[in-house]
């Protein structure tokens, strides 16, 4: 097990934007930290009212985006847009390019985590999708909201287009204990609150673990409870 802090991440700050930013982007570059398993970005974001990322292009990626603060408005050049807020789960599959932005038009920040993967096939036709999943989560397991694995056909929240990997979400009331899944790569991403992770300890708001050959091992919320982002990786 790999921890990595939050206060430890590469970081952008400007008058509108505070990213943390989990492996090397943009002029933040780390040869030994380009991504971990099949996830290759992972940024912690807070964008203030008003503004936001104007127009700008991706290719062959598949891009989730899960709010925990605020609101998000989408748009993109094949005629999408949505409202992404706290409980709703978005992608958007890049494909053979596709731009779009992303603006906080409400008064208050916005909190969000935006993480990509490669697709298994490269120039497929762009697409989008949207799910509310606030019910499900309701009963504080682990829901897949983003996959792309087989055993996930019918469970998953939306579809990615990566059949060796898959996002859950879980939001654990104070004490509540859920358990890792079995995987060669597993990231575990704490949102919100504080947890402890077998065999290794506390872990707050924006800390992460990086596990390889996960063994189910178990996460238990502290005493505010816990958001935690799970992605489970075969590759």
């Amino acid at each position: 097990m790999d921890i990595r802090r939050a206060d430890d991440r590469f970081r952008t700050q400007n008058e509108w934007l505070d990213s943390r930013h989990s492996f090397s982007f943009g002029p933040y570059y780390d040869p030994a930290n380009v991504g971990f398993g099949l996830l290759m970005v992972h940024n912690d974001e807070v964008v203030a009212p008003g503004t936001g990322f104007d127009t700008h292009p991706h290719q062959d990626l598949e891009i989730v985006t899960w709010v925990l603060r605020g609101a998000l408005a989408h748009q993109d050049s094949e005629g999408h847009s949505g409202i992404v807020y706290p409980g709703l789960a978005q992608r958007m599959s890049a494909g053979s390019g596709i731009q779009h932005s992303e603006r906080n038009d409400a008064g208050e920040p916005v909190r969000y985590v935006q993480m990509w993967v490669r697709p298994d096939e490269v120039d497929l036709d762009p697409t989008y999708q949207q799910a509310e999943v606030d019910d499900s989560l309701a009963t504080g397991e682990l829901v897949p909201i983003a996959s792309g694995l087989p055993k996930h056909a019918t469970t998953a929240a939306i579809r990615i287009n990566q059949r060796k990997a898959g996002l859950y979400a879980a939001r654990l009331s104070p004490g509540r204990a859920i358990q890792l899944p079995r995987a060669p790569y597993v990231h575990l991403f704490v949102a919100l609150g504080t947890i402890t992770l077998e065999g290794a300890g506390d872990l707050g708001t924006a800390d992460a673990a990086r596990v390889v050959a996960s063994d189910a091992q178990l996460v238990t919320a502290g005493p505010e409870g816990a958001e935690v982002l799970v992605w489970e990786m075969l590759a």
